[in-house]
């Protein structure tokens, strides 16, 4: 490789993706670029899903490469999802190569709507998703995904997750009548999650996704303790009462070794459908001012919209009945900041880690 193609790699590795403050190469992607006949061939191998950065990366690829006074190919984009780190003496799980634990320290600021739309906004992005619904007491997902019926179980042990827009999953709700209460104690409630988890027969999964019920009670210390977890999101809204509970949720994470992503800050602000005047129902920067005394990133902020409530009711989520929408764009954004700062996590290098999309 000359000298000034050499030079397309470094220039390459310094582009901050669109919408964080992390550049390609923080994420540890792979960059190549090979001269023949006076034409490049770029390829970039990230660790996250990127179908919708290549139009953007084209652009700036072949911006690099003209610099050097030659003309690009083609590009080749791929993304190589491998498995990270978990807890210490904790094994990961055969098929599924990341758990992403989605927890807030009280109820009511829309983790499961969230944990849903995030869902399925890497499976937009190309990834191979599921959804646990670790919500004993109170399963919300198979509504929020339309679901219905009871999965097949086809050895009478283990059972098949069901699907809903491009997505795997489980919840308790399935298994039960949907008006019949959890009594339950805790090691009961823990026990059904990890038969759960573990008796239901999950693809070759690159995230599932683990909507975790409000607080930091028995479910939430066994899935730190016992359970796989590659990070941690923690849902909160700008509200000064939920960012006291939401650090509640940061500091048992912390304290059980799971490495929180970082915060979503739900309902930060609602635009009127009518006049489309801007306001903070619940307050403005409680998410910022948590994420910077902790230390850890604001992965998004999500909006306060009728319309996700209603999608989410009807059992289609916005970011699949409304995918061009600004909320839809808002959970792609947050989803693609999540899966970045998993990609900066350690590796676990096993024979099953890697998936190639």
């Amino acid at each position: 490789m000359s000298e000034s193609l050499q030079a397309v790699v470094p220039v390459l590795a310094a582009l901050r993706l669109p919408d964080t403050e992390v550049t390609l190469g923080d994420t540890g992607a792979r960059i190549r670029a090979v001269e023949a006949e006076g034409r490049v061939v770029v390829e970039i191998v990230t660790g996250f899903p990127n179908q919708a950065l290549r139009p953007w990366l084209e652009g700036e690829v072949a911006a690099a490469v003209a610099a050097t006074g030659r003309q690009l190919a083609r590009l080749e984009l791929h993304a190589r999802i491998v498995s990270h780190a978990v807890q210490p003496n904790v094994t990961p799980m055969p098929s599924v190569r990341n758990l992403i634990a989605i927890g807030s320290g009280k109820g009511g600021v829309g983790k499961s709507t969230t944990a849903v739309n995030l869902a399925l906004a890497l499976a937009a992005e190309g990834a191979r998703v599921g959804v646990l619904d670790a919500d004993i007491y109170g399963p919300s997902i198979p509504t929020m995904l339309g679901l219905s019926g009871r999965p097949d179980s086809p050895d009478g042990k283990s059972i098949e997750p069901m699907r809903a827009h491009g997505v795997e999953a489980m919840s308790i709700g399935l298994l039960v009548e949907q008006d019949t209460p959890m009594i339950w104690r805790g090691p009961m409630a823990t026990s059904a999650l990890t038969q759960l988890l573990n008796e239901t027969r999950w693809g070759e999964l690159d995230y599932l996704i683990v909507d975790l019920p409000p607080g930091t009670g028995d479910i939430q210390l066994t899935l730190a303790q016992k359970i796989p977890v590659a990070g941690a999101v923690i849902v909160t809204t700008p509200q000064d009462v939920a960012t006291l509970d939401a650090r509640k949720a940061l500091k048992m994470f912390e304290k059980v070794q799971v490495p929180v992503l970082g915060l979503v800050e739900n309902m930060a602000v609602h635009v009127c459908s009518n006049c489309g005047h801007a306001e903070h129902v619940f307050g403005e920067g409680g998410g910022q001012r948590m994420a910077a005394q902790y230390g850890v990133p604001l992965l998004g902020s999500l909006p306060l919209e009728i319309a996700i409530r209603e999608q989410g009711d009807a059992g289609v989520p916005v970011v699949a009945a409304a995918p061009d929408s600004a909320a839809a764009q808002a959970y792609r954004i947050t989803a693609r900041r999540i899966a970045v700062e998993l990609a900066r996590r350690p590796q676990v290098a096993t024979p099953l880690s890697v998936s190639l999309l």
